[in-house]
């Protein structure tokens, strides 16, 4: 997996390039240093939130645009992976899971499990992505054939659009499912 310096770094140039802008253009409108942005650009440097979003702000994109990983195949990050950008004014940190695609609909879900018989869902509308954030307790979930053990702060994601399950391993599970439909 691509680490987060080298998708902003990429993601950051390739913005600028389609905004028709200069590094000193897009520095200017950012209220950033020239330096910062080529740091950015060479994946070199190490942006906080407010760095980010004011490129973001600069260029027409969210926030999420410039730090997504945008997988097709599932994707799982645990919760002791997470490589959020820190904020230079709190003791705070983003980690972007997901960004929600442009017309996309996404429904949102709380799950409570207990240990027992897995939840096998079929296929739904083709297109169809699941977000799992185990919250509490443990959980094999994901594609039927390859499922996945998660634990508490733990994310995947997974294409809704083939067989899959959530079975609770520990007593007390939930978490949040977010369907998307692209």
């Amino acid at each position: 997996m691509e680490d987060l310096r080298t998708r902003i770094a990429r993601t950051l140039r390739r913005e600028r390039e389609a905004s028709g802008l200069s590094v000193s253009e897009l520095a200017r409108r950012a209220g950033v240093s020239k330096a910062t942005v080529s740091q950015l650009e060479g994946g070199s440097g190490n942006p906080s939130v407010e760095t980010l979003w004011a490129l973001g702000v600069a260029l027409g994109v969210p926030f999420a645009v410039l730090v997504d990983q945008q997988a097709n195949a599932p994707t799982l990050i645990r919760a002791d992976d997470l490589a959020g950008v820190p904020s230079s004014a709190a003791a705070y940190s983003a980690t972007l899971l997901s960004a929600s695609p442009p017309g996309a609909r996404r429904d949102i879900y709380l799950i409570q499990a207990e240990p027992g018989d897995a939840r096998r869902s079929d296929p739904h509308h083709p297109g169809t992505i699941e977000h799992v954030i185990l919250l509490a307790g443990e959980a094999r979930v994901g594609p039927v054939d390859d499922p996945v053990a998660l634990s508490p702060g733990d994310y995947l994601t997974y294409p809704g659009d083939a067989p899959h399950i959530f079975e609770a391993t520990a007593a007390g599970t939930s978490a949040v499912l977010i369907s998307e439909l692209r």
